[in-house]
């Protein structure tokens, strides 16, 4: 009997161990999957009493970029949790520098109007894009496969400032357009992030059929080329508070976005993740 209990406990202990390296392995930082309701990513380990903001993984799902704010760091910093010899570990890559989002090769980081360009030994120092969008106050910027930006045009004196977009002619990208109003409807247009195939846009506004502060938003390109109505996500994802700054996972299975948890200070913003199979049934409905 001693025996059998002894192979019991080695058996559990086994068993316990292996699905911890299975989980430190997960390229979601080791959080089982999540499903159609949202909830926090990385309770303590990303999201915490403070402000994690812009969550974004490369294209590899071995680095996940983010903005901290309280606690040990005093301002807004740049971080980075990177996958290294079978666990996470997270790194501060420097002050914030803009919102990261990544060009679906995974070669460009644009922050903004800014953004950097992945060398054989890192990423490269940040730089800044030239006319047509030098003058423009970007918060973020996303890009399709093809090279076509989308990115909203930050205005204190109007909040109904429009999303754009600047699609690539004879290898410069051309004067930025305004969307059309299936899009352009609301205040606080903000946050882009387009599909790498363009077949649909997300991004977040305050719109009279929201649920109260900012919402997310889709909308789907139709056959003749047009963008659809916008589409709120729904209750699983937005709530009467602020929801913002929506992207896909590069594997296409989960949308992370952000809900403001705290005051109207937005003291503790958390990043939040759900499966992205929501598009599917939007789309098809």
């Amino acid at each position: 009997m001693r025996y059998f209990n002894l192979l019991i406990l080695l058996f559990t202990f086994s068993l316990q161990v292996a699905i911890a390296q299975e989980n430190s392995q997960s390229p979601y930082l080791g959080q089982t999957p999540t499903g159609q309701v949202a909830k926090a990513f990385a309770p303590g380990i990303v999201c915490t009493d403070y402000y994690e903001y812009s969550g974004v993984f490369t294209s590899d799902m071995k680095e996940f970029y983010f903005l901290r704010n309280g606690g040990k760091y005093e301002a807004q910093t740049f971080v980075v949790s990177e996958y290294k010899d079978g666990q996470w570990v997270e790194s501060v890559v420097s002050p914030r520098v803009g919102q990261p989002i990544f060009s679906p090769d995974g070669k460009t980081m644009h922050l903004g109007k800014r953004y950097k360009e992945r060398t054989a030994t890192g990423w490269s120092d940040v730089k800044s894009l030239e006319e047509p969008f030098k003058d423009i106050a970007i918060m973020r910027l996303s890009a399709s496969a093809n090279g076509t930006y989308y990115f909203d045009t930050f205005d204190r004196e109007n909040l109904s400032f429009p999303l754009r977009y600047s699609r690539v002619v004879d290898g410069k990208h051309e004067e930025p357009q305004v969307l059309s109003k299936a899009i352009n409807t609301g205040t606080y247009l903000s946050h882009p992030f387009i599909a790498p195939d363009e077949s649909y846009l997300l991004w977040d506004a305050k719109r009279e059929d929201g649920f109260g502060d900012s919402d997310i938003y889709i909308s789907f390109r139709q056959a003749d080329g047009s963008w659809g109505d916008g589409i709120n996500l729904g209750e699983n994802i937005n709530t009467e508070a602020w929801e913002a700054a929506a992207t896909v996972t590069p594997d296409g299975k989960y949308i992370f976005f952000n809900r403001n948890i705290g005051s109207d200070q937005y003291d503790n913003v958390d990043i939040y993740w759900v499966d992205a199979q929501v598009i599917e049934r939007l789309r098809n409905r």
